[in-house]
């Protein structure tokens, strides 16, 4: 034991006779101990709070143990051994100790705000399990707390390194005010926006939103302090401004989706030259049909009561009323549709004309499905019209279309045929006349011409 404390006295009294090499090694010992702290305070420490937080049921949280906020704390420890062990090392000069002292406190600033990110990171990411966090999203929130503290964190790492007070800093931020509005106003107009969103409930994840102006028609996957991310129906993603929500107009399908039904409101355009009263026989025929066996009935008996009122003037078939087929179409529709498994029995029901026009006569049918899914709703959709179209002619109605090549091609034989039918010896066309025809027209031109000249 003698022995080594005379060696350690050599060893001083040796160093002192070469200050530079006293104080390497100082310097030497100082950031080996460092290291040493941080090595046994990361690997004994925090592994070991790990393992016991792991034992518990927080523990076996994905998001806590992938979280950075314990390993960039322990970071403070090697920081705090270096600004402590620095004064003990022989010979440093006075600025070296400040600069130092002023680099490992800036060290421990940027740590612990990286630290209290990580924190905030955390808690948002366990937020956004429960089942309503999409309702209040907090992502903008988080987003600008980090950024002020980020903004408090460089103005003390700034005052930290210059060795001054952080008041004097935050003093000449007031002749920056017009700048730094400049730099952040896109910042500071999205965070008044993300405030609008999420206490008016315009906005969640998961709704689907339709703004044309930007070509956006899909559903929402994250709203953050900047932008809101819109994925369309082609798996595209589009990437729009928060305030955008604000100050431009858009459509949300929440309501529909909310409600539980999803609205059909298509035209049939009829052909009004098909439109008709309907006779005995086809009143009988229509008869048969499940869905107007009461409706035939009770409107024959209204007409008839009606018909009897009239007394003389029901002589006259103009002065009467009867049953049309298109009034007869239009209430089996209704009764079709209140008998489909498909529509919604409590929402809007109805099938009404709209006004004629060049394209025929429109009848609408207003109804909503009973589910919101896009698929289920375009086939119950499609069913229906199907059926509809195909029953069409059951009632003497046509649908209207414009004429197409086949209906060109068919007038076209229609003529031709008429060619072909002609007296043999006869040479008539599309363009020709029969020699009879030619003589009468002659004949008739000649006489109205002496009668004009009289």
């Amino acid at each position: 034991m003698d022995e080594m404390v005379a060696f350690y006295n050599q060893s001083i009294t040796w160093l002192e006779q070469h200050p530079q090499l006293y104080l390497a090694a100082g310097l030497f010992v100082l950031f080996t101990v460092a290291w040493l702290s941080n090595a046994v305070f990361k690997r004994l420490l925090v592994r070991g709070l790990m393992k016991a937080v792991r034992a518990t049921q927080l523990g076996k949280d994905n998001a806590l143990a992938k979280s950075t906020v314990i390993s960039r704390l322990a970071n403070v420890i090697p920081a705090l051994v270096l600004w402590a062990g620095i004064v003990l090392v022989p010979g440093i000069p006075e600025i070296v100790v400040a600069i130092v002292r002023n680099v490992t406190n800036a060290f421990i600033i940027l740590t612990i705000a990286l630290a209290i990110n990580a924190t905030l990171t955390l808690i948002n990411t366990i937020y956004e399990r429960r089942p309503d966090s999409h309702m209040k999203p907090i992502k903008g929130y988080v987003q600008v707390i980090k950024i002020i503290i980020y903004a408090v964190s460089a103005i003390l790492i700034v005052a930290t390194l210059i060795d001054r007070s952080p008041v004097i800093l935050l003093s000449g931020l007031g002749a920056m005010a017009a700048v730094v509005l400049l730099v952040f106003q896109d910042t500071l107009l999205s965070l008044v926006a993300s405030m609008q969103i999420s206490s008016n409930d315009i906005v969640r994840v998961g709704d689907w939103v339709e703004m044309p102006t930007l070509n956006a028609d899909g559903d929402v996957i994250d709203i953050a302090l900047h932008t809101v991310k819109v994925q369309n129906w082609d798996k595209t993603i589009t990437t729009i401004p928060t305030r955008r929500f604000i100050t431009d107009s858009f459509k949300n399908w929440r309501g529909m989706q909310e409600s539980g039904g999803r609205r059909i409101m298509r035209n049939i355009l009829l052909d009004q030259q098909s439109i008709g009263f309907l006779s005995s026989e086809e009143k009988e025929r229509l008869s048969r049909f499940r869905l107007l066996r009461d409706y035939l009935p009770e409107r024959q008996k209204e007409i008839d009561e009606w018909n009897q009122s009239l007394k003389d003037e029901g002589k006259e078939p103009a002065n009467t009323r009867r049953i049309t087929n298109i009034g007869t179409f239009r209430a089996y529709v209704l009764n079709y549709l209140k008998s489909h498994q498909g529509i919604h029995q409590n929402m809007t029901l109805m099938v009404r004309q709209l006004s004629p026009g060049p394209d025929g006569l429109p009848l609408q049918v207003y109804a909503f499905t009973n589910t919101t899914a896009w698929v289920e709703y375009e086939g119950i959709q499609s069913d229906l019209f199907d059926h509809l179209l195909s029953i069409l002619p059951e009632f003497g109605l046509r649908v209207y279309q414009h004429p197409s090549g086949v209906d060109l091609r068919s007038l076209q034989g229609f003529g031709n045929k008429g060619v072909e039918d002609a007296e043999p010896g006869k040479e008539t066309s599309l363009g020709e006349e029969a020699p009879e025809k030619q003589m009468a027209d002659s004949e008739n031109s000649s006489g109205n011409g002496s009668e004009n000249k009289n």
